[in-house]
Formats: structure tokens, C-alpha cells, sequence
């Protein structure tokens, strides 16, 4: 199926779903959580050939670690999916009405976008995510996944088209682009008359490509360069499980930890054993002078390094004399998704909230939990760096739009 048919099947279908009660969107929804439990053999042979492809090419472990399936991560997409139907229905409330002078009443009202275009490298769990979210807000959706993961997502969108048999959502809701041909990915982009929104979700490059070549308008979601700020009054026995955990517990997903900054006056005690216990998880660290004056054998820091999103078992370390220039730091080197302070002081934290730059701010926490099943959204389609119409998790309700009403008694204008 050409491009161009894909995107008028998913036209016509989102004149459906914009008109669905949420009882068949959540019927919906859990029978494609359904679905995937009851096909996981297939989704797993599928994924299975992917992976070892990917090998082959010689793929990073924390980018296979994205790609691989297993039945737990399958049942984790449905568990996702169950708990995006458990959410509130975003179609239809009304956000606030209010009466002119003349009697006139108008009101705000949510209403899906319509279509809604995802383009993601190889995760295989956002096609099914995606998906769902889309369903839940009114929304069809066209899926175009990494070429290393294409038989993955083709399995999963085939398994959820034929579970919305019988449940009033229309199949042509969800549809992936099984295309790996990077003109197909650019063709999508110029189908500005049938796809409402772009959401590309993914590194550096594919998102800066998506904005740079999309006649549709883009949600940007971002790379994650994260940061962790240890200031001088934190408890520095729960600052490195922390660390530990934001760093290493998935280190190729984008609210990983990828840069660790510390006062100078808690240094030369911290970071000697804050370091010995990230090498013995393998991680790789790169500090600024003041770090290898403490710890000679760390690798020095380049300009780039404080640019980049590793992706990989590799961290950042700096050395600052206090919080201004550690804000000064995160707000010119990161990229606005999740940084965290470690203090014990509640008005630091607090000042450290309001002037980091970013779409989640913490306070003695892990940047990883930055995710919208953590934050109690259900899935999520992507996280957010720009600042338009939403920020941060994207879930149900950020895919939806407002429409104005208006009641009238034989009202004119004069």
C-alpha cells in the first residue's frame, strides 16, 4: 500500500474515532492488550529475526536492549495498554464556559486531533504504545518504526488491527508503514492535507531531520541529556545508589543519567568512591580538570562530552563551585528533558526547579523516572522538550485539541 492510501484510510478513519464512546475505545483497548498476550509467539519470532540482525550489524547492548522482546516486556505492553484504558476520557470535557453580556455561553471542549503520525527508531513497544494512546484520545495513527525493528513492528500492528475486530474502532486506525525506505519516511512528512501532527521519538538525528523536513507540524520530543546535581548538604550515601541507578538500570534510554555534577567542597570525598563504584558497573567516566586532579586516571572531558547523549554505559563528571553555575551548566549544555538535585535544603531544591530550563526537575530522585506509565499516565507517546501545547510525558490528554462552542437564542451581531 502506497504512502499516499495509507494516509486516506487513516483520514477516513479518524472521522470514526472522533465519534466513539469511550466504552468502545476502552473495549478497544483492552482487547489489543489482550491480543498481544494471546499472540506473543509470533510478536517474539519476529522480533527475534530483527535482533539478530542487529547483532550482526554490530548494535550497541544498550540499543539491543531496546530492540529485544521477551514475553515479560509483551506483558508489559499490555499491562500498558490495560492502564491506558483505565484513564480518563480527554474527548469531550469541557475545559471552562462562560456567559457574555448578551446572553451568549461559550465554552472550550476537548477533541482529538485526528490524525496523528509517529516516526521512532527501533523500539518495538512505542508501536503498541503509540497505538493505544492514540485510541484512547480519538485519534488514528500511522506508525513508522526504525528499519532494525521493522518485522518487530509490523507483527505487533498487525496483531492489534485484528483485535479491533468487533469493537466498533475502525482497523484502519492503526497502521504502520512497513516501507523501510527512507523516501517513504519523507513522503510521510509532506502529507500535510491528511496528518494533523508529527511526533517523532528518537535520537539527535531523526528528530532533527523530522523538523527540518515535515511540512506537518512537530511535537519535538528530545534527547536526554540528563543531569544530577550533587550539592554540597546532600546525603551522600543515597546520593550514589542514585547515580548508580539513573546511569546504569537502562543506560540507552533517553532519562538515563548522562552527566554528574558536584560541589567542589564535598569532591575530593565524594567523587573517589562515587567513581570506584560506577567503573565497577562498567561505566566508562570522562571528567572536566578538577575531577582528574582528584582521580587522575579518568579520562579528561572534551567540549563535545558535555553536549552529548551517550546512550551507553560512559557519564560526565564535573566539578562547580555552586549551584549558579551548575543551573549555568544544565541550561546551556543539556537538552531541557530531566535533571536532578541531590540536597537536603528545601529552598535550594526549589530555586534549583524553578531555574533549570527542562520538562522535569527533581529533588533526591533518579532522572528515570521520567516516563509517562511512572508518572501515572498510562503509556506514552514521547517526551516533550519544546515548550507549544505540551511538555514532558505525552499521554491521552496531549493529543487532544480545543474546539470552541457556542449557544445562542436567536443571538445576531450588531
Amino acid at each position: 500500500m502506497s504512502v499516499l492510501e495509507i494516509c486516506k484510510k487513516a483520514r477516513a478513519a479518524s472521522y470514526i474515532m472522533a465519534q466513539l464512546s469511550v466504552d468502545q475505545k476502552n473495549l478497544a483497548l483492552c482487547h489489543m492488550a489482550n491480543a498481544l498476550e494471546a499472540n506473543q509467539q509470533k510478536i517474539l519470532a519476529s522480533n527475534k529475526i530483527d535482533v539478530e540482525v542487529a547483532k550482526a550489524k554490530g548494535m550497541k547492548p544498550a540499543l539491543l536492549d531496546r530492540l529485544a522482546l521477551d514475553a515479560k516486556k509483551i506483558n508489559g505492553m499490555a499491562k500498558e495498554l490495560r492502564e491506558v484504558s483505565a484513564l480518563a476520557d480527554p474527548v469531550g470535557s469541557i475545559e471552562r464556559t462562560w456567559t457574555r453580556p448578551n446572553g451568549l455561553i461559550i465554552g472550550l471542549m476537548r477533541v482529538p486531533m485526528g490524525v496523528v503520525g509517529v516516526i521512532y527508531e527501533s523500539r518495538p513497544n512505542v508501536t503498541s504504545d503509540a497505538a493505544g494512546i492514540c485510541i484512547k484520545s480519538g485519534n488514528a495513527v500511522i506508525l513508522r518504526g526504525g528499519t532494525d525493528a521493522i518485522n518487530s513492528n509490523v507483527a505487533v500492528g498487525e496483531v492489534l488491527r485484528e483485535a479491533l475486530t468487533g469493537t466498533g474502532v475502525p482497523a484502519d486506525a492503526i497502521q504502520v508503514l512497513a516501507n523501510p525506505d527512507r523516501a517513504a519516511a519523507e513522503e510521510l512528512m509532506s502529507m500535510r492535507e491528511y496528518i494533523d501532527v508529527l511526533v517523532p521519538r528518537g535520537g539527535a538525528d531523526l528528530i532533527k531531520t523530522v523538523v527540518e523536513k515535515s511540512r506537518i507540524p512537530v511535537i519535538e520530543t528530545g534527547t536526554g541529556n540528563c543531569h544530577i546535581y550533587v550539592s554540597e548538604d546532600a546525603d551522600l550515601e543515597r546520593a550514589v545508589p542514585i547515580i548508580i541507578n539513573a546511569k546504569c538500570q537502562r543506560p540507552g534510554v533517553c532519562n538515563a543519567a548522562e552527566k554528574v555534577i558536584v560541589d567542589k567542597s564535598i569532591a575530593k570525598t565524594f567523587l573517589p568512591k562515587a567513581i570506584a563504584e560506577l567503573r565497577k558497573n562498567k561505566v566508562e567516566v570522562r571528567g572536566d580538570e578538577e575531577v582528574k586532579r582528584i582521580v587522575p586516571d579518568v579520562k579528561l572531558a572534551t567540549e563535545q562530552d558535555w553536549y552529548t547523549e551517550y546512550l551507553d554505559l560512559i557519564i560526565g563528571v564535573k566539578v562547580v563551585t555552586d549551584m549558579d553555575e551548575a543551573v549555568a551548566h544544565i541550561n546551556k549544555y543539556g537538552s531541557h528533558h530531566s535533571d536532578s538535585i541531590l540536597t537536603a535544603s528545601f529552598d535550594k531544591a526549589l530555586r534549583f526547579i524553578k531555574q533549570v530550563d527542562s520538562a522535569a526537575v527533581y529533588w533526591n530522585a533518579s532522572t528515570r523516572f521520567t516516563d509517562g506509565n511512572q508518572f501515572g499516565l498510562g503509556a506514552e507517546i514521547g517526551i516533550s522538550t519544546q515548550k507549544l501545547h505540551a511538555r514532558g510525558p505525552m499521554s491521552a490528554q496531549h493529543l487532544t485539541t480545543t474546539k470552541y462552542f457556542v449557544l445562542g437564542r436567536g443571538h445576531i451581531r450588531e
